[in-house]
C-alpha cells in the first residue's frame, strides 16, 4: 500500500468509494466541486493502483485542524489502512503547526487507540458546526462522538 496526496483524476473514484457510507449518513455528502475545491486535504491510500481508502485534513483555523471523510473499503479494514491515513494527516497538521486536530465519529475506539481524546460537542467551534453539520442529515440531533488530538510541540 502506498499513501500519497490526492489528485483531480482521483475524485471519481473517490466518490465511488463513498457512497455507501453517504448514503446512510454516516459520512457527510460532498459535492465533486467541494471535493475538487479541497483537493489538497486529501491523502489516499492505494494498492494496486486502486484506491482503497482515504481521508482530508481539514484546516479551521491556525490552531485547529479536523480529519474528515475517513473511508476504508471494506475489504482493506483490519489491515491498518485507516491508521496510516491518519497518521499522514497527524504529520501533515504537526508540520503545519497545528495544535490540535478534531474528528467526528462513530468509531470512537479506532480513534482513541491513535491518541484522541473525547471532548465535549460543545467545545467544537460554531464555525464547524454551521458549515458542515447543519448538512448532514442527522442535524440536528447529532450522535456522533467528538474527539481531539493534541500535538505535542517538543
Amino acid at each position: 500500500m502506498i499513501l500519497r496526496k490526492a489528485t483531480l483524476s482521483d475524485i471519481s473514484a473517490m466518490q465511488k468509494l463513498v457512497a455507501d457510507k453517504v448514503a446512510d449518513g454516516t459520512i457527510l455528502k460532498r459535492e465533486d466541486d467541494e471535493v475538487a475545491t479541497n483537493i489538497r486535504s486529501y491523502v489516499i491510500a492505494l494498492e494496486n493502483d486502486a484506491i482503497v481508502g482515504y481521508g482530508a485534513l481539514h484546516i479551521h483555523s491556525p490552531r485547529l485542524a479536523e480529519i474528515r471523510s475517513l473511508i476504508v473499503a471494506q475489504n482493506y479494514r483490519k489491515r491498518h489502512v485507516g491508521q496510516s491515513i491518519v497518521e499522514f494527516a497527524l504529520a501533515e497538521a504537526r508540520g503545519l503547526g497545528i495544535e490540535e486536530v478534531l474528528v467526528l465519529t462513530y468509531i470512537r475506539p479506532f480513534f482513541e487507540k491513535l491518541g484522541f481524546v473525547e471532548i465535549p460537542k460543545e467545545s467544537i467551534p460554531e464555525h464547524k458546526i454551521w458549515a458542515d453539520c447543519i448538512k448532514c442529515i442527522r442535524f440536528p440531533v447529532c450522535d456522533e462522538i467528538s474527539l481531539v488530538y493534541r500535538i505535542d510541540k517538543s
